[in-house]
């Protein structure tokens, strides 16, 4: 009688990673830092809870790894090419993107505290850049503190948007598309970022 072991399981370290990274940002931006436990993360991936030490050395490290993936997608929003016309599109479609169903807008993300200063830094720095690069698309020249804070109301304008449609059931905004969210969106970035 012969006995048979089953093959061992392939690795997919990348395809573990993401499931990982997927997992905390649902965790994160729906529940904040301090409230998410690792063990958490881990169960909601599938995973063994030791791969995030393995893959993000700890649980800050996977936060910093979260915002830093918050950083590319908006780095996409408002890259040094777009304009100003194009961004109301773009944060659109990040407030009613795929994300929708999956996880909380990255957006969220980027409103939560860790208690870590490293990844706190991190975040803020995002924001700041994120503002800065808006005030650029509007035609921002260095020192102009005006147009820049004018950048960073629109920008906490998005911000409310994703935070009240992942936290609130306030209707229309929930389940407001895309289309339904540009013109609104065109209004605001054009009252607050167009040149008079």
């Amino acid at each position: 009688m012969t006995t048979r072991t089953p093959a061992p399981r392939r690795r997919d370290a990348a395809g573990t990673r993401q499931l990982l990274l997927d997992a905390a940002r649902r965790r994160f931006a729906a529940d904040g830092y301090a409230a998410t436990t690792v063990r958490e993360i881990a169960d909601e991936a599938g995973v063994n809870v030791a791969l995030i030490n393995r893959y993000f050395t700890s649980k800050e490290g996977l936060f910093e790894a979260c915002l830093t993936g918050a950083v590319d997608e908006l780095g996409r929003t408002v890259a040094a090419d777009v304009t100003l016309a194009e961004v109301p599109h773009a944060i659109a479609r990040q407030l009613a993107g795929p994300h929708v169903g999956q996880h909380p807008s990255l957006l969220v993300l980027l409103l939560r505290s860790s208690g870590d200063e490293r990844a706190d830094e991190i975040r803020r720095g995002i924001l700041r850049s994120f503002a800065e690069s808006l005030a650029t698309a509007a035609g921002r020249r260095p020192g102009d503190d005006k147009l820049l804070l004018r950048a960073q109301i629109a920008l906490s304008a998005a911000l409310g948007i994703a935070l009240l449609r992942s936290t609130a059931t306030m209707e229309p905004l929930a389940s407001a598309g895309e289309q339904e969210l540009l013109e609104p969106l065109q209004d605001l970035i054009s009252g607050l970022l167009a040149r008079r």
